[in-house]
């Protein structure tokens, strides 16, 4: 190959930024972000934001530009462009990888009640009421419309672009890593009394679970939806591994 390798990744997450990091001086690397936050982070490489349009529209963007290799290092929970990359790799016959944090393991002492999607967590945090702390992104809750006779404490990277009818509540803005002592003092700050969060996985939101742990706080957990089929890794280290042994 006389052109330096090109890469997509699939981004949004920490994992994602790490691995350009990684690869930005050594191949080709582009990033592509869904553009739901106004001012992401800076990335290396080139970065687009928006969406692919479709299937379709993400394989010809690969063909376009001459893309070599995907890792899809997205969110758990953005199932449809990971579904969508599946079927464009196959589509362009690219190699595919999916770069998936590990996902938390329940302790014995966790009060959690998992449930399959936003609905489901709005109709149980309904039957339990009192003071919740909301942390599942900005798209899940119009869910939680209705619930008036609960308070919500609502932590999003950025805020809400439209209004939302969600009764009694507060936003508060946050990019993890936090702390233990963070969501400790949050908790007590905001009389807490339960929490309602995805199953994202990874260390850098893990700190809430471990905080509610300790106040024997119930959690309404949203589990994920099942990874795509193929190659999955769950560290940065794995993923450079498999392009390493791509552009070899």
């Amino acid at each position: 190959m006389t052109r330096p390798p090109h890469l997509l990744i699939l981004g949004g997450t920490a994992e994602a930024a790490a691995l350009a990091a990684a690869l930005a001086g050594r191949l080709r690397v582009t990033t592509s972000l869904a553009g739901r936050t106004e001012q992401p982070a800076p990335l290396p490489g080139a970065v687009r934001i928006g969406g692919f349009g479709g299937i379709e529209g993400l394989a010809a963007w690969l063909a376009l530009n001459d893309v070599d290799l995907v890792v899809d290092a997205t969110h758990p929970f953005a199932a449809i462009i990971s579904d969508h990359a599946v079927a464009a790799c196959a589509q362009r016959r690219l190699p595919r990888l999916r770069l998936q944090r590990p996902a938390w393991m329940r302790d014995p002492h966790d009060r959690w009640i998992e449930v399959e999607d936003a609905g489901a967590a709005a109709r149980a945090l309904a039957g339990l009421g009192g003071r919740a702390f909301l942390t599942i992104g900005v798209q899940d809750l119009t869910a939680f419309a209705g619930l008036d006779g609960i308070w919500k404490l609502i932590r999003v990277i950025a805020p809400p672009r439209a209004a939302l009818d969600l009764g009694p509540h507060e936003i508060i803005l946050g990019r993890g890593p936090f702390t233990l002592a963070d969501e400790r003092r949050l908790l007590q700050r905001y009389a807490i009394t339960v929490l309602v969060t995805k199953a994202s996985g990874g260390a850098a939101t893990e700190a809430k679970l471990a905080a509610a742990r300790e106040a024997d706080l119930p959690v309404i957990l949203i589990r994920r939806p099942p990874p795509p089929p193929g190659e999955i890794v769950e560290s940065v280290a794995d993923a450079l591994a498999w392009v390493a042994a791509r552009i070899a």
